[in-house]
C-alpha cells in the first residue's frame, strides 16, 4: 500500500492549500462519521460495550473496529474520487489511519492478554513509536530510500545472507503474528469464560488454556518461518534441548499436566471452599501450573497443582455447599433440661444464616464436673462468608435467652483441702 511521496514540502503546502483538498477533507470527515455510527450499531449487535474488549472497547472509537472501518472507508473514497480529483489529503490520512489501527490493535491485544506490568507498557510504547516513525517515512517519501541502504547492510551467515532489512521486516512480521495469534486466543477464552460458573466454568478454563498453548506454539512457529529460520535445521536441536527441558523441569511439567487434570475432572472448581495444609479458603483462580486460593482473613496462598493431586485436599463443597458448625455451653444440674434444649434450638434458628434443612440439633453430650454440657449443631450453606461470625451470633443468642429464662452457667468448682498443724 506504499506510495512514493516524491513531492517536496513547498508542493505539499500547496496541493493543501488547493480548494479541492477542502472536498477530501470533507469526504474524510463523511468517512469518519460513518465509521463512528457503523461501529456503534455493531456494539450493540454484538453487546461489545466493554473496556476490555478488543474490537469495540468502552466507547465506539476505543477498539480496532472504528479504525480499521475508518481506513476501509477512507480507501475507498480516495479510489472513487480519484478520477475527478487529486489531492494529498488521502495520501496523508492513508498511512496515518494505518499506523493508528496498527498502534490500537497491538496495544488492545497485548491489554486483553496480559496484565499490566513495565515490560508490557514498554512494548505499547515501542509499537507506537515504531509505527509513527515509519508513517513519517512513508509520507516524506524517505521510506524506499531508509529501506534501501538498510538492505546494503548485509553480512553472510552460513549458506544465506542476511540483511538489516531482511532482520526488520521478519521481527516486524513475527510479531504482527504474535499479536493477531493472541487477538485470536484471547477472543476464544473471552468467548468461552462468558457467563460461566461453576464446574462449567472450570472446563472452560481447562479448554481456554489449551487454546492459547496451541495457538502461540502455532503463531511461534509462523513467526520462525517469517523471520526465516528453517525450522528442519532445529529439529535435531529441538531434540536434545526437548530431552534437557523435560528433565530439568519435571517439576513445572507436572503442574502443568495437574492442573489440566484438575480441570478436566472438575474435583475441584473456582469458588469452592477447600483446606490443603492446613490453609482454608475459596479457590479464586485455577492457572495452568497452580491455583489461588484466597482465606476469609484476605491472605491468598499459591499452592502448585501437583500438590492438589498427590495430598489430602478437603473440599467443603464438592458435592454440597452445606457446612456443619457446633457450639457448646455448660449449665447448671438444677436447669430444665428441655428448657435448655428449646432455647438452644430457638438461639440457632434466630440466625438467616443457618438452614432449616437439616434442623438444628441439640445433644447432651456430657456431665462435667461444673455442670450439664449441650452440643448445638446446625448448618449453613455460605461456608465463604465465615464461620466464626456465624458462631458468635449464635453463642450471643444463647447467652441473651439464658439470662432472660435464669439459666445458670456455672462457674468452675473447686475444692480445696486445707491442712492444719504442724508435721
Amino acid at each position: 500500500m506504499s506510495e512514493p511521496g516524491s513531492a517536496d514540502l513547498q508542493a505539499w503546502f500547496e496541493a493543501l492549500a488547493n480548494p479541492l483538498s477542502l472536498v477530501a477533507l470533507g469526504a474524510l470527515l463523511l468517512c469518519g462519521l460513518l465509521a463512528w455510527l457503523l461501529t456503534g450499531l455493531f456494539a450493540r449487535a454484538f453487546e461489545g460495550r466493554d473496556s476490555k474488549s478488543i474490537m469495540f472497547g468502552q466507547r465506539n472509537i476505543d477498539g480496532v473496529l472504528f479504525p480499521a472501518l475508518l481506513l476501509t472507508l477512507a480507501y475507498l473514497a480516495r479510489t472513487l474520487l480519484s478520477s475527478a480529483l487529486q489531492s494529498p489529503v488521502f495520501k496523508v490520512a492513508i498511512p496515518v489511519l494505518l499506523s493508528l489501527l496498527v498502534i490500537r490493535l497491538g496495544v488492545k491485544v497485548l491489554q486483553a492478554a496480559f496484565n499490566e506490568t513495565p515490560l508490557i507498557r514498554l512494548l505499547e510504547r515501542s509499537i507506537s513509536w515504531i509505527a509513527w516513525l515509519t508513517m513519517v517515512l512513508w509520507v516524506s517519501g524517505l521510506l524506499p530510500l531508509v529501506l534501501e541502504e538498510l538492505d546494503q547492510i548485509n553480512w553472510k551467515v552460513g549458506g544465506s545472507n542476511l540483511s538489516v532489512r531482511n532482520i526488520i521486516e521478519g521481527t516486524l512480521t513475527a510479531g504482527l503474528v504474535l499479536i493477531i495469534t493472541l487477538w485470536i486466543s484471547s477472543a476464544i477464552e473471552s468467548r468461552l469464560l462468558r457467563r460461566a460458573t461453576g464446574g462449567e466454568l472450570s472446563l472452560r478454563k481447562a479448554f481456554s488454556n489449551a487454546a492459547r498453548a496451541l495457538l502461540m506454539f502455532l503463531g511461534l512457529l509462523l513467526a520462525l518461518s517469517a523471520v526465516g529460520i528453517d525450522l528442519t535445521a532445529l529439529s535435531v536441536l529441538g531434540g536434545a534441548i526437548g530431552v534437557g527441558i523435560g528433565l530439568g523441569l519435571q517439576k513445572l511439567a507436572a503442574n502443568y499436566v495437574s492442573g489440566f487434570v484438575i480441570l478436566a475432572e472438575r474435583s475441584m472448581r473456582i469458588g469452592d471452599s477447600v483446606q490443603v495444609d492446613n490453609f482454608s479458603g475459596v479457590i479464586t483462580q485455577i492457572n495452568a501450573r497452580y491455583t489461588v486460593i484466597r482465606s476469609l482473613s484476605g491472605r491468598e496462598s499459591i499452592v502448585p497443582n501437583e500438590m492438589l493431586i498427590t495430598s489430602r485436599v478437603e473440599n467443603h463443597s464438592l458435592a454440597d455447599t452445606k457446612v456443619w458448625q457446633s457450639t457448646m455451653v455448660s449449665v447448671a444440674y438444677d436447669s430444665d433440661v428441655q428448657q435448655v434444649m428449646a432455647l438452644l434450638t430457638q438461639a440457632a434458628l434466630a440466625q438467616t444464616r443457618v438452614l432449616r434443612e437439616p434442623n438444628p440439633s441439640v445433644a447432651l453430650s456430657n456431665f462435667a464436673p461444673d455442670g450439664l454440657e449441650f452440643t448445638l449443631g446446625f448448618w449453613i450453606g455460605d461456608p465463604e462468608n465465615g464461620s466464626l461470625n456465624i458462631r458468635s451470633q449464635v453463642n450471643l443468642e444463647v447467652l441473651r435467652l439464658f439470662r432472660e429464662n435464669s439459666i445458670e452457667i456455672p462457674f468452675p468448682q473447686r475444692v480445696i483441702h486445707q491442712r492444719t498443724g504442724c508435721l
